[in-house]
């Protein structure tokens, strides 16, 4: 399943190679929120997440988040962390993953979208054509129908471990 397979695979955001990707023509990247930049269900954006977002632009990499939670929290992180946000996204599907490139004024291939879970993140960057970088978890809370979901996920990546 290509689709469920994705081209980078790290243990945390920060851990993410940018000259690599900046090598590898990425000039924008559409992160996930919630258990990717920052443990989900916080407010409290964490100093390292606001410096890894903050490095992220000063490197040159445009920013949006995209996220399928709808909650005022997501908008106020992400105001917060300096990025426009695509809330309620209904990932995998590719509208907002589309609406992000289009904010981001880039094409498919020189997007990166980042994320914790095979099912939106992976899938909906795949079904657009864009790099695709999991991370994993930052917090073992998720809703019950993505913690079976990452029970599906564990035996796919089985073979996998994060580069760094």
């Amino acid at each position: 399943m290509p689709l469920l397979r994705p081209d980078r695979y790290f243990s945390d955001v920060r851990a993410i190679d940018l000259d690599s990707l900046a090598a590898d023509g990425v000039e924008g990247l559409v992160l996930d929120l919630d258990n990717t930049v920052l443990p989900r269900d916080t407010s409290e954006v964490p100093d390292s997440a606001r410096a890894w977002v903050a490095s992220l632009g000063a490197r040159g990499f445009k920013v949006c988040f995209v996220s399928n939670n709808w909650h005022e929290r997501v908008h106020a992180v992400a105001a917060d962390l300096g990025a426009p946000i695509i809330a309620k996204a209904l990932k995998p599907l590719p509208f907002a993953f589309r609406r992000a490139m289009r904010i981001l004024g880039l094409p498919p291939r020189a997007c990166a979208v980042v994320g914790d879970q095979l099912f939106t993140d992976v899938l909906g960057g795949g079904l657009i054509g864009a790099m695709t970088i999991l991370v994993r978890p930052l917090s073992r809370s998720d809703l019950p129908h993505t913690l079976v979901l990452r029970l599906v996920e564990a035996r796919l990546l089985a073979d996998r471990e994060p580069e760094a």
